[in-house]
């Protein structure tokens, strides 16, 4: 894990860690067909064709080697001082098989999530929030066909703090607790019965421009959790460490428009995973989020 550390000369150079990431993805580019690459090429020439803010996270997908994550949210502002917020999205994931790097090769999983947030005191904020998600599951060995579909339930609750450390950076450091509720296709219960999941986060935001309100964002997130089984017979899990996922997000605002658009890379190690052996599961991300202004009722 030690190549995955975060040194502080990186983090406080954003241009030169973008500098390396976008490096990164153009290797990972070069090794899918050429379907995927005019397709990739499209959706990057379009986002960035109307100016780039939002950031709705990836959510883990599984065993792969590269996935593709992308969302589209309304968020509305719900009182008059911009202190109340509330965030609804739909998002669609993609990912290869475990043996190749198509990124768009099998469906990965559906999101409906809406999130509600509340700006309560200086540097602070906590949100609520309920998710659906959809998600088919893949047999484990080649040729990794479907051999089912799982639903999930889940709730969560975030607290966050944010440090304004000079003019252009900020660091944010978040805990997030969730409840996760499994379900078969016909919402009967599964092996897993459910889970209680805890993720810490930390992002550092770097203000690129004042123009567009350009930024750039690095990222390291823990998550833990602990599991009830319905089989072989009902049973807790042990708690423990599950995932660590990094992330570079460069956000923007469309000008003259309500909208916000991000582009990142997320690199998502599972632990005591066959992706981690060769660095993990690397995710391209974008998302546009529409911004709606408060209206008194």
């Amino acid at each position: 894990m030690t190549n995955y550390q975060f040194h502080l000369s990186r983090i406080v150079q954003p241009n030169f860690m973008l500098l390396q990431v976008l490096k990164h993805l153009f290797k990972r580019f070069c090794m899918v067909s050429s379907m995927e690459k005019t397709l990739v090429g499209i959706l990057l020439f379009c986002l960035m064709g109307n100016p780039v803010k939002a950031q709705i996270s990836p959510p883990g997908l599984g065993e792969a080697n590269t996935a593709f994550w992308s969302a589209f949210g309304v968020k509305r502002q719900l009182d008059s001082l911009g202190k109340k917020q509330s965030l609804s999205y739909i998002a669609l994931g993609r990912k290869s098989s475990p043996d190749n790097d198509n990124l768009f090769s099998k469906q990965a999983i559906f999101v409906l999530n809406h999130e509600v947030y509340h700006s309560f005191a200086p540097h602070q904020q906590y949100s609520y929030a309920i998710s659906y998600r959809r998600q088919p599951v893949y047999e484990d060995a080649a040729p990794y066909e479907k051999e089912g579909l799982e639903q999930e339930i889940r709730l969560y609750g975030r607290y966050a703090y944010t440090f304004t450390l000079g003019k252009r950076l900020k660091l944010k450091n978040t805990i997030r607790q969730e409840f996760r509720k499994f379900f078969d296709p016909d919402f009967n219960p599964v092996e897993e019965n459910f889970q209680l999941r805890t993720r810490l986060k930390t992002q550092l935001t770097y203000n690129l421009s004042a123009k567009n309100n350009q930024k750039l964002a690095v990222s390291a997130e823990g998550l833990f959790s602990i599991s009830y089984l319905h089989e072989p017979e009902p049973q807790w899990t042990a708690f423990g460490y599950r995932e660590l996922r990094l992330g570079v997000y460069y956000m923007v605002n469309i000008p003259n428009s309500p909208f916000t658009v991000d582009i990142g890379y997320v690199n998502d190690l599972i632990r005591n995973s066959r992706s981690i052996t060769k660095g993990g599961v690397h995710y391209l991300a974008a998302d546009l989020v529409w911004n709606l202004p408060y209206k008194k009722k």
